[in-house]
């Protein structure tokens, strides 16, 4: 019999490690190739991970929830005597990981695969797994701490073995926490003093008359971690603006039936949206980028991530890559493609990765507009609200007037700590006056 080391696959190059969410396979069970043996979950997505080889699942080596880094081997499998050359242990083998259900939006965590590093104690632009934040709240861990506190993974990454250690320090006094006023953004009710908050504990709800109670599942606890680590982070600013979208509106109604039979794609505002944009971001390259501690990190690359609702009424945020370097029919296949892609499970890692800016569009839910919350580590996202025709008054040579317009809001919520009111205010009436010059006589 020869043995077959099933490996916890590469999924992307920014995925380091993954949770294992359910086991398809235990010791006993016969595999064959390419059959599912297990399911894991990562930020970006979930997958199933397939057998490499025919024959019996020997050994599962880690449990359900467990946490595993890349490349760690997580079962044995026998084969069986024909289908192996000789008795030794075969290498491990990578596999190739089926993508099906996409996970949760919000933070692209750019970090390469684990290498032993020096320790690097970054700032605002670190970002922390789940598990880390999840076991940093259970212990009273402010995220001011967090962020002074040196890790031993990739590029100074905080790990699960840092914050339990730090947590065993700290309750033997080996360490003192920072105080940190509780009204200090980025703090926690038990910065000050950790171990003594703790007697100062929110009473267990109670819950009166006819309730449903509904555990979050995976992917929404993801976001929810995510979405309190970006206001942690980033101080948030929303501004607002309104635009006269009626050309764009009428130049779509005229040719959308000639596009898609021209193009075989359906011709969404959300292109036309994402184009603004794009011109926008080279006149304005400070919003395109990220902060590393006290250095401006300008992404010469425009990455816009559009967020898609998935059936499940969870988030995604797929990428557009190099959206500068693609027309009108490129970015409508693009964003097509991926937004079919995320309702139908069937999004890659890559896809949600190296986003630089993010667009949503609240207005598909009927909203007029929203304040929306930065994706990590971008510094800014915009919000289009649905289009309505109202009255509006019209000013021209000849004095002014009245009208039906197709009118639409515009809102911007950007980090503070670089972004100031000027210049998202500036970028924001850029992107709303280059769609209300939208051309009602250019091609397609």
């Amino acid at each position: 019999m020869a043995i077959v080391e099933l490996v916890m696959p590469k999924m992307g190059e920014s995925i380091m490690e993954a949770t294992i969410l359910r086991w398809h396979k235990k010791p006993g069970d016969s595999v064959k190739v390419d059959e599912t043996v297990l399911e894991i979950a990562t930020d970006k997505v979930d997958s199933e991970v397939p057998s490499t080889a025919e024959g019996v699942i020997a050994e599962v080596l880690f449990s359900e929830n467990d946490v595993v880094p890349v490349g760690t081997v997580i079962a044995r499998i026998n084969t069986n005597a024909d289908a192996a050359a000789d008795t030794t242990p075969a290498a491990p083998v990578t596999t190739e990981p089926k993508f099906t259900a996409a996970a949760a939006p919000v933070v692209a965590e750019q970090v390469a695969e684990p290498t032993p590093a020096a320790a690097q104690v970054g700032s605002g632009a670190r970002f922390y797994s789940p598990l880390v934040l999840t076991i940093a709240q259970q212990e009273g861990v402010s995220f001011a701490e967090l962020e002074k506190l040196p890790g031993s993974g990739t590029e100074g990454r905080v790990t699960k073995k840092d914050i339990l250690q730090y947590v065993a320090d700290r309750k033997e006094g080996k360490v003192v926490a920072d105080a940190v006023p509780a009204n200090t953004p980025g703090s926690a009710a038990a910065a000050a003093a950790p171990r003594q908050a703790q007697a100062v504990t929110v009473p267990s709800a109670t819950y009166n008359g006819n309730v449903e109670i509904v555990e979050m599942d995976r992917m929404r606890k993801l976001i929810a971690n995510h979405m309190v680590m970006s206001k942690q982070v980033s101080p948030h600013v929303t501004s607002f603006a309104e635009a006269d979208v009626t050309n764009m509106v009428k130049w779509r109604d005229r040719v959308k039936g000639e596009f898609e039979k021209r193009e075989g794609e359906k011709l969404t505002f959300t292109p036309l949206f994402v184009e603004a944009i794009v011109k926008c971001l080279k006149r304005f390259p400070l919003i395109n980028c990220s902060l590393d501690g006290d250095k401006i990190i300008i992404k010469k690359d425009i990455n816009v991530g559009m967020a898609t609702a998935l059936p499940t009424g969870n988030l995604i945020v797929p990428v557009i890559r190099n959206a500068d370097q693609l027309n009108l029919v490129g970015l409508t296949k693009q964003v097509n493609g991926l937004a079919n892609a995320a309702r139908n499970n069937k999004l890659k890692p890559e896809d949600t990765q190296g986003g630089t800016f993010t667009l949503t569009n609240v207005g598909t839910f009927g909203s007029l507009m929203g304040t929306p919350i930065i994706n990590q580590p971008q510094v800014a996202i915009l919000a289009v609200g649905a289009i309505k025709k109202r009255p509006v008054v019209i000013e021209t040579e000849q004095g002014d007037s009245i009208a039906i317009r197709h009118m639409m809001y515009l809102s911007m919520s950007y980090d503070h700590r670089i972004v100031d009111g000027s210049l998202g205010s500036t970028f924001l009436s850029a992107v709303a006056t280059e769609l209300e010059n939208f051309d009602p006589k250019r091609g397609i």
